[in-house]
Order: C-alpha cells, then structure tokens, then sequence
C-alpha cells in the first residue's frame, strides 16, 4: 500500500475543518468590531457637545406691561332717556351743540295729557263750587260737618289731580340734566320715546376719561396711579400719557375682563369715541439682572459652566415683553442657554454659541 494515498483523506479532512475554524474566528471578530464600533459611535454621539445660543446675563431697567383696548368717553357722561311714553313731535339739538341745564332737546306729542289736564279742571271747578255751597250750608247750619268735610275734601282732591297733571305735561319735554355737548342723538322725530330708550348722551368733552377693557388674568396686577401710555392709528407715532384712577370693583363674566378708567394727562384734548391701545405699566424696576424670556424654564435656567450645562433654580421678578429680570440665583455675566430642548440634561457639554 502506497503511504501518501493512504493519509490524503484524512490531510484534506483537517483542511476542511481548519478553514471553517478560521472562517468563524473571522466572523466573530467582524461582530465584535461591528459592535465595538456601534459602542464608539454611540459613545461619540451622546458625548459631543450640542450646539445652543448662550445670552449673557445684564443689568438693564424691565418692565410688566399689561396690554389693554380703550376708548375715549366723557368723565360723567349722562344718558338722557324720556319719562314718559309719547310720540317724538320735535328734536331741538344735533350732535355737537352746546346745551346749558334745562335746555329742551326734544319735544313729545302731549295732546292726550292735555285733554286730561282739561277733564280734570273741570272736575276741579265743579268740586270747588260744591265746596263753597257746602260751607255757605253749614255756615247757615243746614249742613251737617260731615257734609262739609266730604265736600272740602273732594275739591282738595281735584285741585291736586289738576296740578299734577299740569306738572306731568312739563314731562313732555324732553331737557338736558347738565351743560355740556351732545355727544349722541338717537331720536328722529316720529320715534316712540320711552323710558328705556336713550335719546341723547351729553357730556363735556373737556373733562376726558379712557375706559380700558383689562383681561381678568391680569386684573390683579393694575393699580390705581400706575401709568399708561397709549397710542391710536389717528396719531401715527405719538405717544399719549394717562393714568390709572379707578378699577371697577365688578367684572364682565361674558367677556372675562374689568373695566378700569384711565384719566390722560392734563392738557390732552382726544375725540370722544376714539380707540386706543393702551399698556398699563403694572411695575418697572431700574438696573435689574436681565435674561431672555426663554431662558427661564419652571422657575430655573440652564447656566453654561466649563463647557457644560448646568440647572439652576431661580427667583423670577418682571416679565418684560423682551427681557425677564431675574432676582436670585444668578449673578452678573454669567451665561445662560437662550431657549434650552427639553432633552437638555445636566452636566452635559454643550457648544455654546453668543457668550
């Protein structure tokens, strides 16, 4: 028997089985790189540093404006409205006139009341002539006093229903309660005028006051003497100055807000009726330690520290429209994260950008 044929078998045998061994050594080690890569790319991406917009703590002066909607009216406006009800014959004043106290503004149909006024004072005249037979009777002693109570009673009764009547007729004209100037008409003759029906509203236009429409929300921080300035698109550019004198203790449920009255500065001469936007400045404070609104998250900010964020907790002051002023928890020049992800965490390195 040949000796190298009777061994090739089992040579060719451990070929085989030495190439499998490196065929998976080979593919285990390719796994573990696989891996070890994953691991370092991972580690790469949850370590580098996240790119933020840093702002640099300041003093600066800050402000909280409370925004409102206003509209010029008189100080004591006063709505003229009819006592009774009567056709409109007449209307005396337009808007824009001048009116003194107890000028007649419009007139009413007062045909019927004088017919009443006639009916009783011929009552009146028939009870006074039965007066005076009565007392003329009991003088005599043909009356007994009974009789001439009933009879002196029944003319007093007359008289005062004539008077009052004559009295009523002064009703059917209607007369402004206070001088000033019409500042509404809302009257046409032939309109039925009634007592719940305004028919004018007077006012003196130069005693102005600006009623503002104030959320409910931010009711709580309006005082009265706080200042508001004001502005109108009938004075592009100009800025009008007032002040805050009265809040109304009740609010509007439908509208959810309260009205407060704003008295503008003397001298300030506006349209009655005029809108305004108004911002009531509930509180200012000088040299204050400003950071970004942004920045401020639950009452704490995100401070950049050795190139890493770090929380910390804060005492808010004002919140301006631009700027919140910060009372405790930072000091100046220090730098804080303008407007922080949510998925920021602390201690993690960050690449700050603007500090």
């Amino acid at each position: 028997m040949d000796v190298a044929t009777s061994f090739a078998p089992s040579t060719e045998l451990a070929s085989r089985k030495h190439a499998r061994k490196v065929r998976t050594v080979a593919w285990w080690l390719v796994i573990v790189l696989g891996i070890a890569a994953i691991a370092v790319a991972a580690w790469w991406f949850t370590t580098r540093p996240i790119n933020v917009v840093g702002s640099r703590v300041r003093r600066g002066n800050v402000a909280e404006i409370v925004y409102a909607t206003g509209f010029v009216e008189p100080q004591r406006p006063v709505d003229v409205s009819s006592r009774v009800t009567a056709p409109v014959t007449a209307v005396l004043a337009d808007e824009g006139e001048k009116v003194v106290r107890h000028q007649a503004l419009a007139t009413l149909d007062a045909e019927d009341q004088r017919q009443t006024i006639g009916q009783l004072s011929a009552a009146r005249i028939k009870a006074e002539q039965d007066e005076r037979r009565a007392l003329a009777l009991f003088s005599q002693g043909w009356m007994a006093k009974a009789g001439r109570d009933e009879a002196v009673a029944t003319a007093n009764a007359a008289r005062a229903a004539e008077a009052s009547a004559r009295a009523k007729l002064d009703q059917f004209t209607i007369r402004s309660g206070i001088p000033g100037v019409i500042l509404r008409r809302e009257v046409e003759p032939g309109d039925l005028a009634t007592a719940s029906k305004i028919l004018f509203e007077v006012g003196d236009p130069k005693l102005l006051r600006v009623t503002a429409t104030v959320d409910e929300r931010d009711i709580p921080l309006v005082r009265t003497g706080s200042v508001a300035m004001m502005s109108t698109e009938a004075y592009p550019g100009r800025i009008l100055r007032g002040y805050v004198y009265e809040i109304t203790p009740g609010g509007d449920p439908d509208q959810r807000a309260f009205r407060v009255r704003i008295r503008p500065e003397q001298g300030l001469t506006l349209p009655v009726g005029l809108t305004l936007e108004v911002n009531i400045m509930a509180a200012e404070r000088q040299n204050a330690l400003l950071v970004p609104p942004n920045a401020v998250r639950d009452n704490a900010v995100w401070a950049v520290e050795d190139g890493r964020a770090v929380q910390k907790p804060v005492q808010v002051g004002i919140r301006g429209a631009s700027r919140t002023e910060i009372r405790r928890g930072l000091s100046d020049l220090d730098c804080v994260v303008s407007n922080p992800s949510d998925k920021l965490k602390d201690g993690q390195r960050i690449s700050v950008k603007g500090c």
